[in-house]
């Protein structure tokens, strides 16, 4: 019989890798560091849901350098990219592709070829995505989901690695198409970006504004992000951590009874099965960037606010109140005891 009791160790192989991912991610703040000043928790954020697998919604006031940094993490890892300006005329077959009469090899005869669109990239950037009517916005669900395409009665598998990144900015809503709430909970993370403090501010004031233009290299191959991908799949966690981040979620959903009676009066949806998957997930990669062979609770920690800041809703008392999805989460983990 297995012995519950006996500590999970990696994989010596694993180890070996898991030193060279966290080298791998120094050089690549590094490299980025040349075009991008602060914003280390947001970088983090975003490495963190591609060696997870995930799509990411950067939020952020405009001027926040949110497609720079989309682009510039492309352009760090080889990998084809494709960015997508949102707008209200935008149509899903110009971002899925659409199919056009073409003369065929038979002289006189003409037939349909499909020309890919945009999402057919490793990297697409879909920017000011509440810019698009919902039926647009829909056009990213199955890419997103099930990493294929699906136009004309054929269906179009997407090369991986495939990241969504995606920018919204939360302030100018005029004119906007707000993600439902099904398409939010198929982005990994919502990575709030904010504004540079002072020293970050004086930087970017000195270094952008004059005429050196810093050229970016590329450190990690597309096979290098999948065995990366794979490595974080096989990161230990141990029965105390899965329990913590299945309590954390839990307790957000106001229905049950192991949730507080300031969640029933704050929250009316509380997050789903996916968010515990995220969590786990999130604090696994987390543990690999940092170099540790095994997902602690504080990685779980770490990566709350992101998995679970648009997947917990608030309503008319929590808004009266000023109380927002972060306070929340903020709250739910100092009040959720660490398990045995």
């Amino acid at each position: 019989m297995p012995d519950d009791n006996k500590p999970i160790l990696p994989r010596d192989e694993d180890v070996a890798a898991i030193d060279k991912l966290r080298d791998t991610y120094a050089g690549l703040r590094t490299e980025l560091g040349k075009v991008i000043i602060g914003q280390d928790q947001v970088i983090e954020e975003l490495v963190i849901a591609i060696l997870g697998r995930g799509h990411a919604l950067l939020m952020g006031v405009p001027g926040l350098a949110k497609t720079l940094l989309v682009r510039s993490v492309a352009e760090t890892l080889a990998l084809t990219f494709s960015r997508i300006q949102f707008t209200p005329d935008l149509m899903p077959g110009d971002i899925t592709g659409t199919e056009i009469i073409q003369e065929s090899a038979t002289p006189g005869r003409r037939q349909f070829e499909f020309v890919k669109g945009p999402i057919f990239a490793n990297i697409v950037l879909s920017d000011e995505i509440n810019r698009a009517p919902p039926k647009t916005q829909a056009a990213l669900l199955e890419a997103m989901q099930e990493h294929r395409v699906t136009a004309a009665g054929h269906t179009y598998q997407l090369a991986p690695p495939f990241f969504v990144l995606a920018t919204q900015n939360p302030i100018e809503q005029e004119g906007t198409y707000p993600l439902p709430e099904a398409q939010l909970d198929r982005f990994m993370f919502l990575i709030h970006v904010d504004y540079p403090n002072t020293d970050e501010e004086k930087r970017i004031a000195r270094e952008t504004t004059g005429s050196a233009v810093a050229s970016l290299k590329k450190l990690i191959s597309g096979d290098q992000v999948i065995a990366m991908q794979e490595l974080v799949r096989r990161v230990p966690v141990p029965d105390h951590v899965y329990d913590y981040a299945v309590n954390i979620v839990r307790r957000s959903r106001p229905p049950l009874p192991e949730s507080p009676d300031w969640i029933k009066n704050w929250v009316s949806w509380g997050a789903g099965p996916r968010a515990v998957q995220y969590l786990v997930i999130g604090a696994k990669a987390r543990a690999a960037l940092l170099g540790s062979y095994m997902a602690r609770q504080e990685d779980v920690e770490a990566v709350a606010a992101p998995v679970l800041g648009h997947r917990i809703l608030t309503n008319f008392h929590a808004e009266s109140e000023g109380v927002t999805s972060r306070d929340i989460i903020k709250r739910l983990m100092e009040e959720t005891a660490p398990a045995a």
